[in-house]
């Protein structure tokens, strides 16, 4: 009734006014306004806080009024696909990964790390190394922090590895996510590809372009690699050198590093110090008001000796046991019974023991047994809700006892609502402690799962034709059912459930799209005949549809499938669900209605892929005038429009055109920044202004040519290349003024005016820019270093642009020289420069010198990799190439015979074969191709 409650209600609402990071929802009435209040809170928080996001008028209206709906909620992230629960995932991984109770002396090793930072590029990755439950991530999380408080410049990009054969392990959707963070931060609108094979084999091209707008480092962490489904081959960008300003460390498992990583600079984790011993198990203790006496204090010390029994999660865990029974138990007998644990499985197996003996009935221990076996055979988990449904039996008092218990002793955790074991060790208690039967008890427990999601997906399958809200129940489903499918091998089964469209959109829709290409690749089918069951589904489904709810449903359903081919490439099979999804909108909502430009937007983009550029205009104006009568004429989504002609009118170079919509474009998306409160965006706007009103006012200092150098870089990421220009022009300037034209600063503004003359194909200015700081980069800097480095690559491959073959040998051939002095003659780098220096000799007819080289590179890939690696094979093609030409054809059929037998080991890529780009041919190669001259190209475009 509009009064405080409780005195402890009103000291709880005086501590929240205090705190920055709450929200107080004030609200008189009934219970369902205030949770639809708080609902809509919370909903705008995370889109427009959290996740960074445009909120649009019409979101804000009355959900009931569907006149005045808001287009489809993926719009809001542009064409980027986005799961905003792996996100949040990674959030809590990154928190529960860093709450530790002490430092346990991890000091020296964050010095290590800040020397990888410091060193000078190019430099491998770190691999930082240690046992199951070592403090890896404790270690890295920690360092994190400490980063991102005392280098504001430096950006860092993280991924926390859960369990193997969770989402957070599948490689495509781990590279997406960082690619799109980078692309977040550079205020980069850029189509992106979903087909996996091309995600992983383009995320090198990505990180290079978008580490070049960065003005500082960016480090890139990914926690327990090694878990990474097919870790070695789908981040095999790892071998390559990396950009100049950017580092990578990640995690490993010492019994499960992959043998190629283990030539990197290692950091292994020792095992703790027995004064970190002391001191964690101490923090426990005093937590819970424990107090041990010298002797058992002492016999710890001599227990947590070996390797097994003082690293971080033992001793932690040992620490809980003691603080536990510390207030009601024999501390002399539990440390007895622990010190009989040689290892954390058997420690988890006394805490196991320990909650069993606190329950009160037989029933309760089953129960536990059935929670934590369900748990632990699910995809990504399980929550509460779905535990109470599975088990009728199962009261919401004794499941919060038993999960307070196990979360307390570090078996359980919470990850996105859903309960999944704290670590690996704790699982592999369970399987030794309750699953006797091995597979078949797994089998049995999974069966569980499966005929519950099953009924799940019936039920809101129902309701979503009752209340068209398709989009908000079935995402449970989606994730568990199929995977349970494939686990078990049911490959009918699973074909049936990926047919179900519900399913299928919910995946797609979230960003799952290699889980979902993974799935149908299990049943056998390739991406054509995948398009065209759907595409019957649908016709079925059609079938059956009636009224309009159900025609808006159908709509989306089509769009989906159109976006999912389109994405396959498969654009000739996209056109037609694209297009049915827009004769329905026209149909049963109205011609000019948002949706319709959505479809309409659509279609296009396939016509843009395709090269029809004429048909694509002429629905990008469409749903471009549809939004502007819809949304008004300075609305994100007009914006949306503009930069999709803009990029239209770029590929058919009438850069006047593209050059005034991206202007239009930019003043709507600053002017919605102030007015929506895209704080992150608004923030570097006006610090940049601030920057430039200091700049007209100022005198000239190195400083000053710095910052007219970031602002000429900013600019070139708006694509406003004019401005760019100016300000890259007055930096370099200015540095010759102050510092002279001798100076590696001026080398740095030179370079980047040149990369600006090569983006508006100047070729002959960005040539003579880019010699100018060669020049004073081969005065003024180490033989090694890699800023040098960086000039001689960009124009090596400007003078192979322009035709001057020779004139890029030598500086290939420099290239070969600074990989040697940075990584030896013998690593995977240095071969690849080998090749690069190969691939230009044929083309320029001088087989006689490309041979030696990819002999040498052939035997470089085969010491690092192992003869079977697919290096391997495409370096064997591009000499059965070779050999060919010059007229070997027996060593070219053996050759190529080798090659072969290496493609064919290779394990199927997600969606089909994998075909690397690299290779000297496509899908096959063929005698034909031999003989062209342009064989061996694709190879060197690296």
């Amino acid at each position: 009734d509009g009064k405080v409650s409780s005195v402890s209600v009103q000291q709880l609402i005086e501590q929240i006014s205090c705190v920055n990071k709450a929200k107080m929802i004030d609200h008189v009435g009934g219970m369902e306004e205030g949770a639809y209040e708080i609902y809509n809170s919370v909903e705008k928080i995370i889109k427009q806080d959290i996740l960074g996001c445009e909120m649009t008028d019409l979101e804000g209206k009355d959900l009931g009024n569907k006149e005045d709906s808001a287009a489809p909620e993926e719009e809001v992230f542009g064409d980027v696909l986005w799961d905003a629960h792996d996100e949040q995932e990674q959030m809590e991984a990154f928190q529960q990964a860093s709450n530790s109770t002490c430092e346990l002396g991890f000091e020296k090793y964050f010095e290590r790390l800040n020397d990888l930072v410091a060193a000078p590029a190019p430099i491998p990755p770190l691999l930082v190394s240690g046992g199951p439950g070592s403090g890896k991530s404790l270690l890295l999380s920690k360092w994190i922090q400490l980063q991102q408080k005392h280098s504001a410049n430096t950006l860092i990009l993280y991924h926390f590895v859960g369990r193997p054969m969770s989402t957070s392990s599948e490689s495509a959707l781990i590279i997406k996510r960082l690619t799109l963070k980078l692309m977040q931060h550079s205020w980069l609108v850029s189509p992106l590809t979903f087909d996996p094979a091309k995600l992983l084999e383009e995320f090198p091209r990505w990180l290079e372009k978008l580490s070049a707008r960065h003005q500082g480092s960016i480090i890139i962490i990914i926690d327990s690699i090694d878990q990474i489904q097919q870790a070695e081959k789908h981040m095999k960008w790892l071998i390559d050198p990396l950009p100049v300003n950017v580092r990578v460390i990640v995690s490993v498992n010492v019994e499960t590093c992959p043998q190629a990583w283990r030539l990197w600079p290692t950091l292994h984790l020792d095992p703790l110090h027995s004064k970190d011993v002391k001191s964690l198990i101490s923090a426990e203790c005093n937590s819970a008001n424990v107090k041990l006496t010298k002797e058992q204090e002492k016999k710890l010390e001599r227990h947590c000796r070996s390797a097994t029994t003082c690293n971080a999660l033992y001793v932690t865990l040992l620490g809980k046991i003691i603080a536990c029974v510390g207030n009601t138990g024999n501390i002399d007998e539990i440390l007895q019974q622990c010190c009989q644990c040689q290892d954390t499985v058997s420690l988890y197996r006394l805490v196991l023991r320990s909650i069993q003996e606190s329950l009160q009935s037989d029933k309760e221990k089953d129960l536990l047994r059935e929670i934590l076996c369900v748990i632990g055979v699910s995809h990504n988990g399980v929550s509460e809700s779905e535990l109470m449904e599975l088990y009728p039996e199962l009261t919401s008092a004794v499941l919060a006892s038993l999960l307070h218990s196990l979360h307390k002793m570090c078996l359980l955790t919470y990850g996105c609502g859903l309960l999944k074991f704290q670590h690996l060790q704790a699982w592999e208690m369970v399987k030794l402690e309750y699953m006797e039967a091995g597979e078949n008890g797994i089998f049995a427990y999974r069966q569980k799962l499966v005929e519950y999601f099953t009924m799940q997906l019936r039920v809101l399958i129902y309701i979503c034709f009752s209340l068209n809200s398709q989009d908000r129940v079935t995402w449970r489903s989606a994730d568990e059912l199929p995977w349970l499918f494939q686990q078990q091998g049911d490959k009918q089964k699973l074909h049936k459930c990926l047919l179900n469209l519900f399913v299928s959109q919910n995946l797609y829709k979230r960003g799952h799209f290699a889980e979902l290409l993974s799935y149908w690749q299990l049943v056998g089918k390739d991406k054509s005949s995948m398009a065209a069951e759907y595409f019957d589904s649908l016709k079925e489904y059609e079938k059956s549809s009636e009224g309009e709810e159900s025609m808006i449903c159908l709509a989306d359903l089509y769009e989906t499938l159109g976006r999912f081919l389109k994405d396959l490439g498969l654009l000739s099979q996209a056109v037609a669900p694209l297009q049915r999804s827009l004769e329905i909108r026209e149909t049963a909502l109205d011609p000019d209605h948002p949706r319709v430009a959505q479809s309409l937007h659509q279609l296009a983009g396939v016509y843009v892929q395709w090269k029809k550029f004429g048909n694509a205009e002429q629905l990008y104006k469409q749903a471009l005038e549809i939004s502007e009568n819809a949304y008004g004429a300075e609305h994100p989504r007009v914006a949306r429009e503009l930069d999709a002609l803009a990029t239209l009118y770029q590929k058919q170079n009438k850069y006047e055109q593209a050059e005034q919509l991206r202007k239009k474009s930019f003043k709507i998306r600053q002017k919605a920044a102030r007015q929506k409160g895209s704080l992150c965006g608004f923030a570097l706007l006006r610090q940049r202004a601030l920057q430039l009103e200091e700049l007209t006012l100022g005198k000239d200092t190195s400083d000053n040519a710095r910052t007219l150098n970031e602002l000429g870089v900013l600019y070139y990421l708006q694509n406003n290349l004019e401005t760019a220009e100016l300000f890259l022009k007055r930096s370099l300037e200015m540095r010759e003024r102050v510092l002279g034209s001798d100076h590696p600063d001026c080398a740095q503004s030179l370079n980047n005016l040149a990369a600006l003359y090569n983006e508006k194909k100047h070729y002959d200015k960005a040539e003579e820019l880019y010699e100018k700081a060669l020049d004073i980069r081969r005065r003024a800097l180490a033989p090694d270093h890699p800023s040098l480095a960086y000039t001689v690559k960009h124009l090596a491959v400007l003078y192979k642009k322009m035709g001057k073959l020779d004139k890029a040998v030598p500086l290939y051939e420099l290239a070969v020289e600074i990989r040697q002095k940075s990584f030896g003659p013998k690593h995977p780098s240095v071969a690849t420069a080998l090749v690069n220096l190969a691939v230009l000799y044929c083309q320029m007819k001088k087989q006689i010198e490309a041979l030696p080289l990819y002999e040498r590179a052939l035997k470089i890939y085969e010491d690092s990799f192992g003869q079977m690696h697919p290096r391997v094979g495409e370096t064997l093609k591009n000499l059965a190439v070779l050999s060919y030409e010059r007229g070997d054809f027996e060593k070219a059929a053996e050759l190529y015979k080798r090659a072969m037998e290496i493609k064919e080991a290779e394990t199927l890529l997600i969606g089909g074969k994998a075909t690397s780009r690299h290779s000297s041919s496509g899908d096959t190669f063929s005698l034909k191709s031999a003989l062209s001259p342009n064989a061996l190209l694709e190879h060197g475009q690296r």
